[in-house]
Order: structure tokens, then sequence, then C-alpha cells
């Protein structure tokens, strides 16, 4: 079993200045003591506006991601949106430490190819950033392929990764692809916290899936989450479900 970098997020429960204030308001974080992270893959799943991604976010500024988005080294800001959360969080940490990391928000990667051709159009910083990338402009592709293009070339193993919602410029196939490379990077000492609405990624097997309600966080099975038994009951009969729904 690979050794986890991060092996669970505690919230300092006694310094949250009011649980009735965003964001400890939310279930998610009002009903948090910790969450413990697989030391493969990791799963937060739940409705829009359920926290998952508040969550994520959280822990990825604490491990000291840019809150946009990118690697350690990045430290552009465009627009200051993150929750002051990551100010309640600690990490507790393993003693194996990574040698690369990521964190991907599908919101804001345009942010992040932009801020890679400004740091490419310095000359003096050497060597062109977009080679880690593919050599070719995330601008000048299509939006999932610029996110497959990360997880092909940049995403090297050894690494702590934190996606949130990869899926979103991703087809099924390509989702499918994506499983096949996660395991790739597993078995080479990663480790992964995604934030996702897609059925077909949380299929991964070697995994935790957090379901995120209004009771808080609870540790699923893949059949018991929402987002796999409404799939399902859908695909079984989309006619019969798109009668009931449009009646």
């Amino acid at each position: 079993m690979n050794a986890p970098y991060v092996r669970r997020a505690v919230l300092d429960r006694p310094g949250v200045p009011s649980f009735d204030d965003y964001p400890f308001s939310l279930p998610v974080v009002r009903e948090l003591s910790e969450l413990e992270l697989h030391p493969r893959v990791t799963f937060l799943v739940g409705e829009n506006g359920s926290g998952k991604s508040t969550l994520l976010e959280a822990i990825a500024t604490t491990w000291g991601f840019n809150p946009e988005g990118g690697t350690k080294n990045f430290n552009f800001s465009t627009r200051s949106s993150h929750s002051v959360l990551n100010e309640h969080l600690r990490l507790v940490k393993s003693i194996h430490k990574p040698r690369d990391g990521f964190f991907l928000r599908a919101e804001s990667f345009f942010n992040v190819a932009t801020n890679i051709e400004d740091m490419d159009s310095d000359s003096i910083l050497g060597a062109p950033v977009i080679g880690s990338y593919g050599g070719v402009s995330l601008h000048e592709q299509s939006h999932g392929e610029s996110f497959f293009a990360l997880l092909m070339h940049r995403f090297g193993g050894h690494g702590f990764y934190v996606l949130d919602e990869p899926e979103a410029a991703l087809s099924p196939s390509r989702q499918l692809a994506m499983i096949a490379r996660m395991h790739e990077l597993v078995r080479a000492r990663s480790q992964f916290l995604i934030a996702t609405h897609s059925p077909i990624l949380m299929s991964y097997p070697d995994s935790w899936i957090y379901q995120i309600g209004e009771t808080g966080v609870e540790r699923v099975e893949y059949e018991d989450t929402d987002h796999y038994r409404i799939t399902r009951t859908f695909l079984d009969n989309p006619a019969k479900y798109l009668d009931e729904l449009l009646d």
C-alpha cells in the first residue's frame, strides 16, 4: 500500500469564530472534526453548493498550492475568492514527502494557462515552462485536450494531486482514459484528492468516497452514492425516467 503524503485534514473547531458564518455554516464544515484520506485516491461527492469544492480548496491551500490552481510555485491571483477555511485546517502529514504536486481547478485552469504563457514570455527564466505540459500552448488546445495534456505530461508521479471537477471538460471516453492514467500515477506512489460529479471517475476501485449532504460528510460505497443511483436509474430506462420527469 502507498504511504500517504497527507493522512488527514483536521478542523480547529475551538478556533472557529462562528459556525453561523460562511464557510463554517456549511454542513460539511459544521459537522467536521477530521477527514481521513485514502493513501491512494479519495473522492468528495455531493450536490452543487454542498461545500465539497470549498473543503477541497481549503486542503489544497493549506498544503501550499496557489488558491487558483497550479503548483506551489504559482503565485498569481486574478480574483481572491477562496474562503478562510484553510486558516482553521491542519494537515496531518506522513514522513514521506512528495516530489510533485498540482492543484487543478476546472473553473480557473484558463488562468493557469495564461500564467504559464506569462512566465514563458520572460526569457530570463530559462527553459520554457510549457515544455512540462507537452510543449503546446494550453490555450491552443481544446479545454479537454489541455486537461489531458496536464495529466499526461505535467503529472510525473510521486505526487500529491488535488483535482476539482476534472471531468468538466472530458468526454466519457476521456474520463475512462483518465482512470487509466490515474492508476499509472498511483502505482508511481501518487496520492489523489478529487471532488467530482462523475460516476465514471468515482468508480476507481482502490479509493474512498465521501458523500457530502445536509448532515455533513459520510464515507459510502460507490453503489450507494446518489450519482451512481440516479445515473443507473436513468440509463436503465431513460424513456420512463423522462416521462415521469416531464409529466
